[in-house]
């Protein structure tokens, strides 16, 4: 990983966004759980229910890293942090 040779600067502005970016990214992580936790107990509860529920329960690890990933990149563009 390619760290800047040099101390960075950043806005307040910049500051603010990179907020705005982590506020949003654990709201998303948090609902995608949320969804997660929901059908795991829909399931103890319904064992009929558990074809229905497994396209919830696969479909939210993967929008957890498209999430992550994200921000992540957002992250690395404002320091100038680059990936070898």
């Amino acid at each position: 990983m390619g760290l800047p040779q040099k101390p960075v600067e950043i806005s307040v502005a910049q500051i603010e966004e990179l907020n705005r970016k982590l506020s949003n990214l654990r709201h998303d992580v948090n609902n995608h759980l949320s969804l997660m936790m929901a059908a795991n107990e829909l399931i103890s509860y319904k064992p009929e229910m558990i074809q229905r529920m497994t396209a919830t329960l696969t479909e939210q690890p993967p929008k957890i890293i498209e999430a992550f990933n994200k921000f992540s990149a957002s992250f690395e563009q404002t320091f100038g942090i680059t990936r070898s």
